[in-house]
């Protein structure tokens, strides 16, 4: 189990960073540490990305190890597993995760079978970025969270920060894995953490403690969650953006919530989230992503099949609905703090 304050022991040296500073402050170290480190898909190269993440790479190490690919998600993924099978770690990006379905059969049937299927011969050290989730008034074609599809396949790692320093450092970590990462960024925290709060300022990170990340080189271990808010009446099972919402309703509700950033979602600290519950005999799980089939399906029967005993109440979800994202009814769809709050105070007062 690891807290943010245990995270962040050694921070000497640290300076305020925007999850986009911080993701490309990632590419850079390990661009500059691994010379087998490239990095590209559309548009990464010379124009820096859609979000700006890959500015000023290209200049820096050449166009050879940061360059713009072709509008072909198959593609892009198909050769990375090649390129990984050969000894290089290519760090690939897919503009939105909504864009990755025409990549799935490289996913799943090439890169998480790499490994298994050459008895070992051969790894698939791939990491494959994509800004997901809503907020952002995107639609439903630039605001979807696929992270449940991704955990459901073996052979596949899947990572979703919820800060800037985790976002470095989970990356770092990624780049240097050998199996292939899906590597989630919520779009709506790239410039600064959101409550669910539509109507109200941003807050920049250089205003918040956790938009301090050192400019070195460090990493966060994957499969490792972190207490985001420690307490003692429920446990709340989160990631992303929900990570923010939900401490927003917690603080809100006035309900003492520990809330568990997953940050790898699969595979799963699963420690870390028994030794909660145990505590706390509650549970809230929060995602974005759809309901039915959810990741959140697989938290709840977990939590069932590890803390049966420790239960003081029914297991809660709170969910995106299952429709596509709307454009117009976007808060509607998005599980904001009151629909959190609401399931917090159902789990206590049962």
């Amino acid at each position: 189990m690891e807290t943010q304050e245990k995270d962040k022991a050694a921070t000497a040296g640290t300076v305020p960073m925007t999850m986009i500073q911080a993701l490309r402050s990632g590419l850079d170290a390990m661009m500059e540490r691994d010379d087998n480190v490239v990095v590209y898909g559309q548009d990464v190269g010379y124009f820096g990305g859609v979000f700006r993440v890959t500015e000023g790479l290209q200049a820096k190490y050449g166009k050879s190890r940061c360059f713009d690919a072709p509008i072909s998600e198959g593609g892009i993924v198909g050769t990375a597993v090649g390129m990984g099978a050969y000894g290089l770690r290519p760090v690939v990006e897919i503009q939105f995760a909504d864009y990755f379905y025409p990549a799935m059969d490289q996913i799943v049937s090439e890169a998480a079978r790499l490994r298994h299927r050459s008895a070992g011969d051969f790894t698939a050290p791939i990491t494959i970025r994509m800004p997901c989730g809503g907020g952002i008034y995107g639609g439903q074609t630039h605001s979807q969270s696929p992270e449940a599809i991704f955990t459901h396949v073996c052979g596949l790692r899947t990572v979703m920060p919820s800060n800037p320093y985790d976002a470095k450092g989970l990356l770092i970590a990624s780049i240097e894995n050998d199996d292939p990462v899906i590597f989630l960024e919520p779009k709506r925290l790239y410039n600064g953490p959101f409550d669910g709060h539509h109507d109200r300022p941003v807050v920049p990170w250089s205003k918040h403690a956790m938009g301090n990340v050192p400019e070195g080189y460090y990493t966060v271990p994957l499969d490792s969650a972190a207490v985001f808010r420690p307490g003692k009446a429920v446990t709340v099972l989160t990631y992303g953006t929900m990570v923010w919402v939900s401490e927003c309703a917690a603080r809100e509700a006035g309900i003492d919530a520990e809330i568990i950033d997953l940050r790898s979602i699969w595979p799963l600290d699963l420690e870390t989230i028994v030794n909660s519950v145990k505590k706390t005999g509650r549970c809230v799980v929060v995602h974005e992503a759809t309901g039915t089939g959810g990741f959140g399906a697989e938290l709840s029967a977990l939590v069932q099949q590890e803390c049966f005993y420790h239960l003081e109440a029914p297991i809660e979800r709170v969910t995106g609905w299952d429709t596509p994202y709307p454009h117009a009814q976007e808060w509607a769809y998005f599980p904001g703090p009151a629909r959190v709050g609401a399931a917090l105070k159902r789990a206590v007062e049962a």
